[in-house]
């Protein structure tokens, strides 16, 4: 179970990156759909991941729909910790 410190700094770094707060209301939304993520915007995402929890997520390393919603995200951070 996701703790709420790294929710928020998951939800705080979505919102950031997607440029949008829809990422807060909507955590099971596919952000790749919605256009709130692309491939670019993922790379940055997985940077940030790295560099706020010191988990290392290659982009090989998981499917896009292991990682395409906000839910699925924070549990990939999660599993890693």
């Amino acid at each position: 179970m996701a703790t709420v410190n790294t929710e928020e700094k998951v939800l705080d770094m979505l919102e950031d990156i997607c440029d949008d707060d829809a990422v807060r209301e909507e955590r099971d939304i596919d952000l790749f759909d919605a256009g709130l993520l692309d491939s670019m915007a993922a790379i940055e995402l997985l940077v940030a991941i790295e560099e706020e929890f010191g988990v290392q997520i290659a982009p090989t390393a998981v499917d896009r729909d292991e990682m395409n919603t906000v839910n699925k995200i924070i549990h990939q951070i999660e599993v890693r910790l």
